[in-house]
């Protein structure tokens, strides 16, 4: 009998990328979506006739028990959440219900209905915000400089309290940034390579974003979403920190972005206060020795490989839009 796994959040990049790779493991996969009048189901297109499509809110603790009542997982990923940084601060309460609170009802529900399902949280580098060592490992200590980085702590140690309360086999994935032409474009990473795309084809004349400096441990979200399934097939759950353990700026971002098709950045990105947070995170650049050691995870893609991909996946899309 094949497995069955839950995926909330299942119409987002990593929501995507790990249907596909669950459905490659040969599970019956069941995606958890909003009731929404324009639901978004473009990542999810491909596969979408082979996976189960349900109606369930993480806000909304009675539609969580009914979906693992109704289609009983063996194992549940929970990737849904507010997951923009920038929009933390101005809706730092919806961020709160459903990056924070949202964990404690998908466990709830867990607890209540089948406490023999195994269970992943979607952590994040956010946490370490202001961070304390160099580089950043499972031990290293929360220092949070956003509501989002705030409500992940919150989702972290809720997964560890109910794995330690009620012997659930919980796990929390620290996933260091990861991205893909999946990516969406309100984040820096795809914000800049889709303006290379756009300026190089005479779509656009400039970039605006925030500051330059910040640095950041960037891998491939295809990467990533294998180490969430290998996380929920150990016998012990755990906690794991997964990164490539590179740090680049994202001026080196957009100068190698701009580069690949012959620009200088320096001629089209400019700096707008607009976009500046109000408490930046520096730098991130995290230690996966552990995931390595008893997972046995390594990334395949490095930074230079990821935003190559993700400049080729852009230009591909603009000139379609523009035949």
């Amino acid at each position: 009998m094949s497995k069955r796994a839950l995926i909330t959040g299942i119409t987002g990049q990593d929501g995507s990328y790990l249907a596909e790779f669950l459905l490659e493991q040969g599970y019956e996969v069941i995606g958890l979506m909003r009731r929404s009048a324009s639901a978004n189901l473009e990542r999810i297109a491909h596969i979408q006739d082979q996976i189960t499509l349900v109606s369930g809110d993480i806000g909304d603790q009675v539609s969580l028990m009914n979906v693992l009542r109704d289609h009983h997982p063996h194992e549940v990923y929970n990737l849904a959440a507010q997951t923009f940084v920038g929009a933390s601060w101005s809706q730092a309460t919806l961020t709160g219900e459903t990056t924070a609170l949202g964990v404690t009802r998908m466990l709830d529900a867990i607890r209540l209905i089948d406490p023999e399902i195994r269970f992943y949280q979607a952590s994040s580098s956010e946490m370490f915000g202001r961070v304390q060592t160099v580089p950043q490992n499972e031990t290293t200590e929360f220092y949070p400089r956003s509501p989002y980085g705030v409500a992940k702590v919150y989702g972290h140690w809720i997964t560890v309290n109910y794995r330690e309360s009620y012997n659930m086999h919980a796990s929390s994935g620290i996933l260091f940034n990861h991205e893909s032409p999946r990516r969406g474009m309100e984040f820096v990473t795809r914000k800049v390579t889709n303006a290379v795309a756009q300026i190089k084809l005479g779509q656009q004349t400039q970039l605006r974003i925030g500051s330059l400096e910040p640095k950041r441990d960037w891998g491939f979200a295809g990467d990533y979403v294998k180490a969430m399934w290998q996380m929920v097939q150990q016998e012990t759950p755990g906690d794991f920190v997964i990164a490539t353990g590179e740090t680049h700026s994202v001026r080196e971002l957009c100068e190698y972005a701009f580069g690949l098709v012959d620009l200088n950045y320096e001629e089209f990105v400019v700096t707008d206060p607009a976009f500046i947070r109000p408490a930046e995170v520096d730098l991130l650049v995290g230690d996966s020795t552990k995931a390595g050691e008893i997972l046995g995870w390594k990334p395949t893609v490095n930074f230079h490989e990821l935003v190559s991909l993700m400049v080729e996946a852009d230009l591909k899309a603009v000139r379609a839009l523009g035949s």
